[in-house]
């Protein structure tokens, strides 16, 4: 009697990890079906932006495409980081005086203001971030080169700055600093 129950009891335990294999065979396939199907229905891979924080403090933002500025806003501020984010097109730039200047963001190095570029992305460092600030960010012109944008001047242009109290929204205007071509 006893070998019969050991016999079913193995023939129980061969059922359930087939099973199993079976179920995680499933998983893993849907799963590569969306890793390969979500790139192919968006066209990237990539998603339009990252944000990270590092060691240091420091929030880190690499920007792939120009959108979702809505959702990058609320991710800094889960990040520590009140900010405004705008994506403005080729010629245009964000109307001067949305707000009362509480500082210059965008210094070109650490210690020399809220934001710097570096690498591919902007480091933020919400301790210089006083708390009624607002980090505005503005984000001019194409996010990727193509050859429309190849005999440009520039490509994209980051202007930032720290406001003090309210910020009012992006009202666009012409940018003249735009040069259609090097030759100009």
């Amino acid at each position: 009697m006893e070998l019969k129950a050991e016999i079913t009891d193995r023939v129980e335990r061969r059922r359930r990890v087939t099973r199993r294999l079976w179920t995680g065979g499933a998983v893993a396939l849907v799963a590569a079906t969306a890793a390969i199907a979500v790139p192919l229905l968006t066209g990237t891979d990539e998603p339009a932006y990252a944000v990270s924080k590092k060691a240091d403090g420091t929030v880190r933002v690499e920007i792939n495409e120009f959108k979702d500025a809505d959702q990058l806003e609320r991710d800094l501020v889960e990040a520590g980081v009140r900010a405004d984010i705008s994506y403005v097109p080729v010629g245009k730039q964000c109307k001067v005086g949305r707000g009362q200047a509480g500082g210059q963001a965008l210094a070109g190095g650490p210690g020399g203001g809220a934001a710097w570029m570096s690498d591919g992305g902007v480091d933020i460092d919400p301790r210089q971030i006083g708390e009624d600030q607002t980090l505005v960010l503005e984000f001019a012109g194409d996010g990727q080169e193509t050859a429309d944008t190849k005999n440009r001047r520039l490509l994209w242009r980051l202007t930032g700055q720290l406001i003090t109290g309210p910020v009012a929204p992006c009202t666009l205007v012409d940018d003249p600093s735009w040069q259609e071509t090097s030759e100009n």
